[in-house]
This record gives C-alpha cells, sequence and structure tokens, in this order.
C-alpha cells in the first residue's frame, strides 16, 4: 500500500509542477520544447524500470504472478512501450479535435492537461475491472485477444473516408442538448459568463470529446497490456506514464503527422501480436524479451519506413 500511496503522491507532484511551475504561463509549446520534453518523459519512463527492479527485489509490493525482479522491469517497459505507440492513434485524434473546436495553441496544453487526470480515474477503473476478470474468469483472455485481432484488422481495412469528426459526434451532440455552448474563447477559461447565462467554451468542449476518446481508446489499450502481465502495478505504472508523455509527444508530433503515416501499420502488427499472444497463452509461452523485441521493432520500423517513403515522395 505505501508503494502505490508514494506512486500516487509523485504523479501528483509531477502535474502540479507541470502546471503551477513549467506551464503557469499558457504558450504555444515549439518542437524544439516538445522534443525536449519528450525525451525527458522518455528517460524518467526507462529509468523508472529500475525502480519497478528496486520495488520487486526487495518484496515491497504484492507480487501476484511471483515474478522476478528482471521480469518486472522487462513486463513494465514491454507495457509501456505498448502504450506508448497505441498513442500515436489518440494523437491523430487530438489533433482533428483541435482543429474542429478551433482551440488556439498556446490553450491546447491546458486542456490536455486537465485531459489527463480523467484519463488517470478512467484508465484507473477499467484497469481494476480488467485484472479483476481476467483473473477471476480465465476465459475472458480469449475475448479480450479476439477483440484485439478485430481492432487490427478493422484498423487495417477502414478506409480514409473513415475520419472522426468531432462536431458529428454523439458527445458533442449530447453536451448541446445539457449545456449552453458559446463559440466565443475567454482566453484559457472553460466556461464563460454572457448575459447571465453560464456556457461552456470550445476548450470545455474538446476537453469532454477528448476524454471520452480516451476511454474509447483505453478499450484496446487496457487490454493489449493485460496480454503482457496481470500483475496491477505493472500495469497502471505503465499506463500512468505513457499517459504523462502523451502531451509533450502530441506537441512532437502534431505538426508531423503526415511523416510518420506508416506508423499505423506498426500498430496493427502489435495489435496483432499481442491479441494472438492472449489466444495462444495456453499452447505458446514467449520469453519476455521477445514482446519487448518485437514491439521495439516494429515501432523502429514503422518510423524508418515512414521517413524514407516521406524523403522519396519529397525529393521527386
Amino acid at each position: 500500500m505505501i508503494i502505490w500511496i508514494s506512486f500516487f503522491v509523485i504523479v501528483l507532484f509531477i502535474l502540479i509542477l507541470d502546471l503551477g511551475v513549467f506551464n503557469k504561463t499558457p504558450h504555444i509549446i515549439s518542437t524544439k520544447e516538445a522534443t525536449k520534453w519528450t525525451a525527458i518523459w522518455v528517460s524518467i519512463s526507462f529509468l523508472f524500470s529500475g525502480v519497478i527492479y528496486w520495488i520487486y527485489n526487495n518484496n515491497y509490493i504484492d507480487n501476484p504472478d511471483q515474478l522476478k525482479p528482471i521480469n518486472a522491469s522487462v513486463k513494465f517497459i514491454t507495457g509501456y512501450l505498448i502504450e506508448l505507440s497505441l498513442s500515436v492513434d489518440n494523437i491523430f485524434v487530438i489533433a482533428i479535435i483541435f482543429a474542429a473546436f478551433k482551440i488556439p495553441q498556446k490553450y491546447q496544453h491546458r486542456v490536455l492537461f486537465w485531459g489527463i487526470l480523467g484519463a488517470i480515474f478512467f484508465r484507473g477503473l477499467m484497469i481494476f475491472f480488467g485484472v479483476m476478470l481476467v483473473n477471476k474468469f480465465k476465459w475472458t483472455t480469449y475475448i479480450f485477444g479476439a477483440f484485439l485481432l478485430y481492432t487490427a484488422l478493422k484498423m487495417l481495412f477502414t478506409g480514409e473516408d473513415d475520419k472522426f469528426e468531432p462536431k458529428k459526434s454523439i458527445v458533442y451532440k449530447s453536451l448541446k442538448k445539457i449545456m449552453p455552448i458559446s463559440n466565443h474563447i475567454d482566453q484559457e477559461h472553460f466556461f464563460v459568463k454572457r448575459r447571465h447565462i453560464t456556457a461552456a467554451t470550445p476548450l470545455f468542449v474538446a476537453l469532454v470529446v477528448i476524454e471520452v476518446m480516451d476511454v474509447v481508446f483505453a478499450i484496446d489499450s487496457v487490454p493489449a497490456i493485460l496480454a503482457i502481465t496481470n500483475d496491477p502495478f505493472l500495469v497502471f505504472s505503465s499506463n500512468i506514464f505513457a499517459i504523462l508523455g502523451l502531451r509533450s509527444m502530441y506537441f512532437f508530433l502534431a505538426n508531423m503527422l503526415e511523416k510518420f503515416s506508416y506508423l499505423e501499420y506498426s500498430l496493427i502488427a502489435i495489435l496483432s501480436f499481442v491479441g494472438l499472444k492472449m489466444l495462444l497463452h495456453d499452447f505458446i509461452k514467449l520469453p519476455e524479451w521477445v514482446s519487448l523485441a518485437f514491439i521495439a521493432v516494429a515501432l523502429i520500423t514503422g518510423i524508418v519506413v515512414s521517413l524514407r517513403i516521406n524523403k522519396t515522395n519529397t525529393s521527386k
């Protein structure tokens, strides 16, 4: 319990520093700044795998799967890379949402910050119930595996015409029925008062839509990491580190999404791999490093192919 409480305190401290110190004044986050913070978050996440080793080596937390410290560290890194890779699709959708509601760049970080708080809460709930289901009903592993394969196939065969349109979504339409919505952006405020009526600004609308879409994406990502481990702390901590780094990664990739178009195939490969791993877990036992190696190779291949093809098309 002490480890869990300490982890939450650290995350809370990081979030307070983020909004209260480093990003106290709304500003446009440059590619250079986003690159720096992306590198910092990735480095912190990998360093935390050392903390995982220390925690499991000293038995400071429940170890339901009786994992060796080195295996716990590898599972954490593998889970983190899965969550990080699946966040790429989330970044595409976030960019569409910001464009649809015309959110100025200097206020986008604030929207994402508050979105993270909600994401931590909802991911926590989904992980809790997901782990509980897998541990209590082993057959749910096959359902999750089949769902991930279905998602991979759907991504593979979905056309460009099926793009998400925020203002046509059920979330936006439902929100309009619940509360007044203003088209006016009043600096960084989520609500604005006009003629004695308090209305939600586009910032709040974007926040709600992003929050709901994160839950939708979590339906894929949570089962994916459960293919790696059922250990609650490893699943939750790897998720949280991926979520914390999502903002800087968004600003790093936002202006370069087209350059990484082939990353979509990396995600399809990863989802297919973890789906098959769940379906065949009773018949095939893969070493921890195999999953980590496959995911790393899939991501690197997607990045390299995207950059090379983009460079070729540019030079023509």
